[in-house]
């Protein structure tokens, strides 16, 4: 290999080395998308909901709960009774483990629901 060749080679790898990284194109846009629902809910709440007590509009107080699941915790309190721990929210049509880990500190199985959105 020629010396000079070397040396192209060289300058491309150094030139590569202190390039700064440009992400693809869409990478940020698809972050943009991601609903701030996780965040913003989370930080929207003060107090907790009683699953096994609360009402729709109680219930659509939790972080990611519309009014489709807040109707689907409904629906299973009435068929299966009162939840016996907070995993069972886990049975629920539309709640698996993430949306349980957000839901996690704000649901309570006993005890009044204190919940309550707070102003931005």
């Amino acid at each position: 290999m020629s010396l000079a060749r070397l040396a192209l080679i060289g300058a491309l790898a150094l030139s590569a080395a202190v390039q700064p990284f440009v992400a693809p194109q869409g990478a940020m846009a698809q972050e943009e998308k991601r609903p701030a629902s996780t965040a913003s809910a989370t930080a929207t709440l003060d107090g907790v909901v009683n699953v096994n007590q609360a009402s729709a509009e109680q219930l659509r107080l939790l972080p990611g709960v519309g009014p489709a699941k807040a109707q689907a915790i409904l629906e299973y309190r009435k068929t299966n009774g009162a939840f016996k721990r907070v995993e069972d929210l886990l049975s629920v049509s539309g709640i698996g483990d993430r949306a349980l880990e957000r839901l996690r500190p704000f649901v309570v199985l006993e005890g009044k629901t204190t919940a309550t959105e707070r102003s931005r």
